[in-house]
Order: structure tokens, then C-alpha cells, then sequence
């Protein structure tokens, strides 16, 4: 007899684990690779926070259950960092600490939106969004953008997704690395807010700029879920740790969501987070390490034939437009993986409908990677 295996759980995979899988596979068998696929620092968590982590833990404190909103201290100072980075007062009691911004997309969709109803974001996009979206019966609603609309979600790309529950923007954007506008962001902030439709913010990679400073959505409202993390400015990757600005109408349903699914984001690392904020030379020095990357990759790629790249304003990431090259993203990164020793993302996915002629690249690995990536690409007989 066939159990039954529940439709929530038939989601695509995220393509880019699998090329990480793959090229685990091939540094098992002792070939080198090049890392351009990984999302995320190179640099470990800053000095601060691991000694923060290291006191938490000879303390003698047996680093229990938090309060499921997450402690009140590291509450307290992310509602600082908003003071004194952007400028504006947010209260902390509408602030919840989450296990990373997965948490926190998990508790924004499931207290926003019921099943059936029909959430909207610019493709491409991050593909966890909508994969996490159809396992809880949210229809996700891919609006196309390009070169035009700097692949991002503007304003008249929002008013034509018509009549939806949400819309999901991200600035900086995974996998394009563009930005809104603050005067975009405003205008999408009050389109939303008069056409009933529930804002979400991704916000994740805020810090990592390359010009002007990204803007919170939390500046020209307060109906949007605005979502951030531990993992990619603040270099807390693997401690699992990311935070949500909450409208006041929705805290208590986050707060007995939280309760229930995940009992209190982890401990230590809410611990170590505390010091992150006082981190930040070392922060900085790792974006201006990035920014080299970001430089070098820019000048480099063309040569090597990949000429067609998004604006690179903000995150670790150039996406390219391949299409002259091959119809087939997937095919391609498995060849330049096999061939060349590097590890890049097909387009398929970030937009399943395009992404086969689309691909990204990471730099957010070391400048050592990064040259040897250029060198190698500029030399590949494709």
C-alpha cells in the first residue's frame, strides 16, 4: 500500500543547493572549486560576536528557551540600529527576532495571507519566495521585469500586478544585486497601502551598497512586513538569526505562529548578536572587500563574454544575460563547473520562464577567488 506523500511538500528544489551539492562532490574527489554560487560571506562571524558567544558560554547560563519574540535586549538594539542607521524610531515591541529571515518569511506569509490567496513579486526573484508561498497554498504571482524596469519591482510594475493580497519587494534584490529608488519605494509603500494589498520588504541585504544607501520601507508606512538577517551584512550566516518589523495588527499573530512553530529563535546566537551592532570596522572592511570583487568582476567579465549584467547597486551578486552564449543555464553551469572549476547559478532559479538564458555570479568569496575566477573565465574555450 501507497501512503499518501502531502502536494505542500511537491515544491521545486532551490537549484542553487544543488549546485552546491555538485560541487561538494567534485572537491570530494580532490578537483578544486571556485565558489561563486553561495550566497553568503566568506567572512566568519565578526571578532565581537565570537567572543560575545564565548562569554555566553562560560557563563554558566544554560542558554534555555527565550521568550518566542526573541530577547528583549537584542529587541532593543535592533530598534537602535534603525535609530541610528536609518534614522527613524521603530519600537521595539513591534520587532521580532526570528531563525533567520526564513523564519520570518514562514511567519509573515502564514499571519498575513490565507490559502488560495494571491501574492505578487517581480521575477526573477528569490525562489524560496514563491516555493514557500505554494507549500502553504498561497498562489505566488510572478510579474516579469527586465533591463527596462532595472529588473526590479518599480512602481508601475506593482500597479500592474492588479488585484492581489501582496507584494513582495526586494532592494537590493537576490539575484540582481538592484535597487528602488527611495521615491519608487515611497510610491510602492502608498499604492499598497490604498489598494489593500499587504507590502512585504525583503531587506536582507541592506549594508551592502556600492553608492547610494538602500531605503526601509519603514520609512513611509507602517503596514508593511519588513524583513532583515544576521546572515549576509552582519556575516551570522550559520547562526540562523534574522529579524521582522511586524505592523502592530499582526504582532499577536506572530507571536503564537512563533510560539508554536519554532518556541524562541536560538538562544546563543541571539546572545553573540547582541555585540554585532558595535562590529562595525570589521563589517565595513568586509564591504569594501566586496565592493573590490564587485570592480574586478565588472571589468573582467566582458572580457570573457558575459557583457549583458544587471546593475550591480547593492548585495554580492552580477547577474548576466547569456543568451548569446546558451539557451540552456543549467547545461552551461554544469560544463563551466566541469570544465573550469567554477560553481555559478543557472537563471532557471530565480525565473523559471527566463532563466534559462540568464546566470549569477557571487563575489562574495575572497579576492583571491574572485581573480582566479576571472582568469580561468577569460581563458575557457566555450
Amino acid at each position: 500500500m501507497t501512503l499518501k506523500v502531502s502536494r505542500r511538500g511537491q515544491v521545486p528544489p532551490f537549484i542553487v543547493m544543488d549546485v552546491m551539492r555538485a560541487a561538494a562532490e567534485r572537491e570530494a574527489q580532490g578537483a578544486d572549486v571556485l565558489h561563486l554560487e553561495v550566497g553568503q560571506p566568506s567572512t566568519g562571524a565578526p571578532a565581537k560576536v565570537i567572543e560575545a558567544a564565548q562569554a555566553a558560554l562560560r557563563s554558566g547560563d544554560p542558554l534555555g528557551y527565550t521568550l518566542a519574540l526573541g530577547l528583549p535586549e537584542l529587541r532593543e538594539a535592533i530598534a537602535r540600529h534603525y535609530r541610528d542607521f536609518y534614522g527613524i524610531a521603530v519600537p521595539a515591541e513591534r520587532i521580532v527576532v526570528t531563525t533567520g529571515s526564513s523564519g520570518a518569511f514562514l511567519l509573515g506569509f502564514l499571519a498575513a495571507f490565507d490559502a488560495g490567496d494571491r501574492v505578487a513579486m517581480a521575477s526573477p526573484a528569490y525562489p524560496a519566495y514563491k516555493n514557500i508561498l505554494r507549500a502553504l497554498g498561497i498562489e505566488p504571482v510572478e510579474i516579469p521585469a527586465g533591463p527596462a524596469e532595472r529588473w526590479q519591482a518599480v512602481p508601475e510594475l506593482v500597479r500592474r500586478a492588479g488585484k492581489v493580497d501582496g507584494f513582495i519587494v526586494a532592494s537590493p534584490a537576490n539575484p540582481t544585486g538592484t535597487m528602488l529608488r527611495p521615491d519608487e519605494l515611497a510610491e510602492i509603500v502608498r499604492h499598497c497601502e490604498a489598494a489593500g494589498i499587504r507590502l512585504v520588504s525583503d531587506e536582507i541585504y541592506h549594508g551592502l551598497t556600492y553608492g547610494p544607501e538602500a531605503a526601509t520601507a519603514l520609512a513611509f508606512g507602517d503596514e508593511a512586513i519588513v524583513v532583515n538577517s544576521f546572515s549576509k551584512y552582519f556575516s551570522m550566516t550559520g547562526w540562523r538569526l534574522g529579524w521582522m518589523v511586524v505592523p502592530p495588527a499582526l504582532l499577536r499573530a506572530v507571536e503564537c505562529l512563533a510560539q508554536n512553530l519554532f518556541i524562541s529563535p536560538p538562544a546563543l546566537s541571539q546572545r553573540a548578536a547582541l555585540a554585532v551592532f558595535d562590529a562595525h570596522e570589521e563589517l565595513e572592511a568586509n564591504r569594501a572587500k566586496y565592493a573590490r570583487n564587485r570592480s574586478l568582476l565588472l571589468e573582467e567579465l566582458p572580457k570573457a563574454g558575459f557583457d549583458r549584467l544587471a546593475p550591480a547597486d547593492g548585495a554580492f551578486y552580477l547577474y548576466a544575460e547569456i543568451g548569446h552564449l546558451t539557451n540552456d543555464s543549467e547545461a552551461f553551469c554544469r560544463r563551466m563547473l566541469q570544465e573550469t572549476g567554477i560553481a555559478a547559478t543557472p537563471g532557471v532559479d530565480f525565473d523559471p520562464a527566463r532563466g534559462s538564458a540568464t546566470m549569477r555570479f557571487s563575489f562574495a568569496g575572497s579576492e583571491a577567488t574572485i581573480a582566479e575566477a576571472a582568469r580561468r573565465l577569460r581563458a575557457w574555450k566555450r
